[in-house]
């Protein structure tokens, strides 16, 4: 169990390490604001589309195999981060790093069953919860910590680099102590699914990323238009891949499902507001008011204690009153979001902690209450039988949602700084970020007020939450 949750929490610490550094590598390899956001979305994209497929690959080849060759591309991909001598090649290794990634954290759940008898399982999936929580805690810390120190001169490569010691000993320890588990060779992946899944996603992605830095030629939206009929066609295909009884990316009975389409359609929205947050916060705190990496990842704790606390007080509830748990939770974000733009708007020419404490705050515990009855609400409209594929497609989906969230915000805000005087750093940079904040409110809002187009959930459908993975 140690071994699989020290996995997990590599994994899920490289998310909120990396925000804090951002400004120091795009300082170090001469990046572009693009190329920045690309160190953030190439990750969650390649992340979104591997999970569905390494899971299935589990089942296959094996879980605990699986899981040791997830965890030894994932260190190789942390090693190739902290050498990369330029931001391509950075972006190449986050690309291996994110296939490692999602090779390994499919299997982390699915091996404890083998572990545990089904009484003795509560604590373990409580264990991946706290993980995560700590993850969300001391990443930003860590992250900080590791810049500020400037180790041997690396500046932000240890940030990757302390993978190393870590992957090497889980992969050692996970070769003497999980068990075998013999996968099932006549099983079958849906490639084909894959590759349209992934360039519908890429057809979108890629021209809001790079439109700003191309002056948005005609044919940038003739990319994001030509999407739609790739959609369509993954659509056809995975109803045909039913049809003939084969492997789907997405089975054709959760698309037949409008009450999971649309919950999960609302959780997509609603992890579209995070990541891109956390990238042009740390944009902000650092390049408009020249916070170092450590100080800037301490104004940020504040949100994750939030999380942290209320998903504790929000699993210890169980499945009670999970519409009302998410408007709440929602309503927090949204107010957190309107709070801080006031903030932002008031701090002249420093950044103080405890003005950016109260809505940070309120912003995590709005997320921690949020998360798990959501999850809940969205798996209560799936049937037993298909609650395994429901729950990877809706993690998979929220991680889609965080690639198009750090596209859009990261058009928003900086598209917003192109065109004001950087010269004067602090009111340019407060009106960038006040402008990709509506972004985040209005998604939050929606989530408050959509979630009541959700039925109540079964009880008999809700699994545990992927949440806590």
């Amino acid at each position: 169990m140690v071994i699989l949750l020290v996995a997990g929490f590599m994994n899920l610490i490289d998310v909120t390490i990396v925000n804090v550094a951002l400004p120091s590598m795009q300082k170090a390899l001469a990046a572009t604001t693009s190329q920045i956001e690309w160190v953030v979305a190439v990750y969650i994209l390649v992340f979104a589309l591997g999970l569905l497929p390494a899971g299935r690959m589990g089942d296959i080849i094996g879980r605990q195999r699986m899981f040791n060759l997830g965890v030894g591309v994932f260190t190789l991909g942390s090693a190739a981060c902290g050498l990369a001598p330029s931001i391509e090649t950075l972006l190449a290794a986050r690309v291996l790093q994110a296939i490692g990634g999602a090779m390994m954290t499919p299997q982390t759940l699915a091996i404890v069953p083998a572990l545990f008898a089904p009484h003795e399982r509560g604590l373990p999936f409580a264990l991946f919860g706290l993980s995560a929580g700590l993850a969300s805690v001391s990443g930003p810390l860590l992250g900080g910590i590791l810049i500020e120190q400037d180790i041997w001169g690396l500046g932000w490569r240890p940030i990757f680099l302390v993978n190393l010691p870590v992957g090497i000993a889980a992969i050692a320890l996970a070769l003497r102590y999980l068990p075998k588990m013999p996968g099932n060779p006549r099983l079958k992946n849906d490639f084909i699914g894959i590759a349209l899944a992934g360039l519908a996603l890429l057809m979108v992605v890629f021209p809001l990323i790079e439109g700003r830095q191309a002056g948005w030629p005609l044919w940038y939206f003739a990319i994001m238009v030509g999407a739609l009929p790739i959609a369509g066609l993954f659509v056809t295909w995975q109803f045909r891949q039913e049809a003939r009884g084969r492997a789907q990316v997405l089975p054709g009975t959760l698309m037949r499902n409008g009450t999971y389409l649309l919950g999960a359609m609302l959780a997509a929205v609603m992890f579209s507001g995070i990541p891109g947050f956390f990238l042009v916060l740390a944009q902000y705190l650092q390049l408009g008011y020249g916070l170092d990496a450590l100080h800037s990842g301490l104004t940020t704790v504040p949100f994750s204690v939030g999380v942290l606390v209320a998903s504790i007080i929000s699993g210890s509830l169980g499945a009670r009153l999970p519409r009302q748990r998410i408007t709440l939770g929602a309503l927090c974000l949204t107010v957190a979001m309107v709070w801080l733009g006031i903030v932002v708007q008031a701090t002249s020419s420093e950044v103080v902690w405890l003005a950016f404490m109260g809505p940070l705050l309120l912003g995590g515990v709005g997320l921690g209450t949020t998360i798990s009855p959501l999850y809940q609400a969205v798996l209560g409209a799936v049937s037993g039988q298909d609650t395994g594929s429901a729950s990877g497609a809706l993690q998979a989906l929220q991680q889609v949602g965080g690639a198009l969230g750090v596209a859009i915000v990261g058009e928003i805000f900086f598209s917003r700084l192109a065109g004001l005087n950087v010269a004067d750093p602090h009111p340019a940079f407060a009106s960038a970020m006040t402008h990709a904040l509506i972004y985040n409110t209005v998604c939050f809002a929606v989530i408050a007020a959509g979630v009541w187009c959700l039925p109540e959930p079964r009880a008999a459908a809700l699994g545990p939450s992927p949440a806590k993975a």
